[in-house]
């Protein structure tokens, strides 16, 4: 083929395939970037806005002295049982690259607050973009358009051109809105960086099991498309079953803050940055949790508590302890309410007792909720006006929290054992939650330069994968691994797929 439509394609709208895009555009490649949706974003637009990373100026300022290997050795604490199963030889690409990637971050506008902890890391390396995570593709976007990255939205790409069947990989075959299908080439490669399948139901089923095939996923888009196109040239897929989810989180509200429409520009993050430094954080913590974007997730420790689930109904029906989501995710439309008392409410008012992690603030507690999510915020002096907030049966909560009390085993639910009971008023409430799956952590086998690899560990020749499609085995466990792969991983694809010599056949 002697003419190519370009010289590299990254398939993908998120921050992998941002990070790509403009590595390659920086060494003065041609580059298209195809993303499906409407809109650049992807899982990263969705994310907390964390990204965990040593020797940053932020730690400096501080008089933290950080240093990669240090974050190595600590995200293998983070792993815990599932050690043996991580990759921890990737993982050292993704801790080395880690501080010039966030240097990188902060060329392009990006403003972050921090750091902050997050135990077990010895020491705190979690910063949050501000104003939200929605910065990122913005800010991003915008960078890679002033490299001369053509962007096409609405762009699915279905599959890979390869030179011969076994041969190099040239180009994609990709479809725009309604019109018909169309080849693309590339002179150098391509890269694959276009999300996990949690939205994929075929892929969720063989590698999870039907329950985890029907719940829904944060992101709808991510379809497994690049998985399943690295599948289909021999790479195979590396803890394809570790599957985060059913994971329940807050639904978010019907209608965005004002504030949430302003965008990230830089003299405006700047001014928070200044002020999250400066101000009594009584006056930042409501505006900065106003422009909360993502769906916050309960942690698991407010149940040990003495936090109960409850359905639409108003019925309890897990041991919340242990694994809950999952039977909440069978429940009426996925959804459940938490219900809890004041002793519990007085507790997760301040660290380390959150009841999320938070974009911007690092954590909210019960009163951020009671300022800020007023939709899903419900208190009473008595269980059954609270039942009437949450719009449930009073009687059937009455009913759920007097056998929860008298240590009764209750229809679908064990008895609270050794947990307080909910006999302090006010009462309150958050909720509904409804049963997500968060991401899927199989990703593609890949070498130390995000060559997607075949089975017999030979690369796939123009063929690159980044983020969650070049995951390679590594689970990625604790706040910011995610993205802060996404963003390392598509850096070093896209240079590498830029730097590419196509072997003749």
């Amino acid at each position: 083929m002697s003419a190519f439509d370009t010289d590299v394609i990254v398939v993908g709208g998120g921050g992998a395939a941002l990070a790509a895009a403009s590595a390659a555009a920086q060494m003065g490649r041609r580059v298209i970037l195809l993303e499906k949706s409407p809109q650049l974003g992807g899982s990263t637009a969705w994310s907390v806005g964390s990204v965990s990373a040593t020797q940053t100026p932020h730690q400096k300022k501080l008089g933290i002295e950080d240093h990669p290997d240090y974050h190595w050795e600590d995200m293998k604490l983070f792993s815990g049982p599932l050690a043996s199963r991580d990759n921890f030889d990737l993982a050292r690409v993704l801790a080395d690259n880690t501080p010039k990637m966030f240097e990188w971050l902060l060329s392009t506008g990006l403003e972050f607050i921090g750091p902050l902890p997050e135990p077990p890391h010895r020491l705190a390396r979690m910063h949050n973009v501000l104003p939200n995570s929605r910065a990122f593709p913005y800010l991003l976007g915008r960078h890679c358009r002033s490299l001369g990255v053509e962007i096409r939205l609405n762009s699915a790409v279905s599959g890979l051109i390869r030179q011969t069947p076994q041969g190099a990989v040239i180009g994609v075959t990709v479809k725009s809105n309604n019109g018909p299908t169309q080849k693309l080439t590339a002179r150098l490669g391509v890269v694959l960086a276009c999300g996990d399948y949690s939205g994929g139901r075929e892929l969720k089923a063989q590698y999870g099991s039907e329950l985890i095939a029907a719940v829904d996923a944060i992101n709808v888009y991510n379809t497994g498309d690049g998985i399943r196109m690295g599948m289909d040239c021999g790479s195979p897929i590396l803890n394809g079953d570790h599957i985060r989810g059913p994971i329940l989180r807050f639904i978010p509200p019907k209608k965005a803050h004002w504030v949430q429409q302003l965008p990230p520009l830089p003299v405006i993050t700047r001014l928070m940055h200044w002020g999250f430094d400066r101000l009594p954080k009584k006056w930042l913590r409501p505006l900065l949790l106003s422009y909360l974007t993502t769906a916050l997730a309960p942690e698991k420790a407010i149940y040990d508590s003495g936090a109960i689930l409850v359905d639409l109904d108003g019925l309890r029906f897990t041991n919340e302890c242990d694994l809950p989501a999952r039977r909440a995710a069978i429940r009426p439309q996925g959804m459940a309410h938490m219900v809890f008392d004041h002793t519990v409410a007085e507790k997760y008012q301040a660290w380390p007792h959150y009841i999320s992690t938070a974009p911007s603030v690092g954590y909210a507690y019960v009163n951020d909720y009671r300022r800020n999510r007023k939709d899903i915020f419900h208190c009473a002096p008595t269980i059954r006006e609270l039942a009437h907030q949450m719009n449930v049966s009073a009687g059937a909560l009455e009913a759920t929290i007097h056998a929860y009390n008298s240590g009764e085993d209750q229809a679908e639910a064990p008895a609270r054992g050794l947990r307080p009971p909910i006999i302090t008023p006010p009462f309150y409430a958050l909720g509904p939650a409804k049963a997500y799956i968060i991401f899927t952590n199989g990703g593609l086998k890949v070498s130390h330069q995000l060559e997607v690899l075949n089975d017999k560990n030979v690369p796939i020749p123009g063929l690159y994968a980044a983020g969650a499609n070049g995951q390679g085995g590594m689970l990625l466990e604790g706040h910011g691994h995610h993205l802060g792969w996404a963003f390392v991983s598509g850096r070093i694809a896209g240079r590498q797929a830029a730097l590419f010599e196509r072997p003749s056949e």
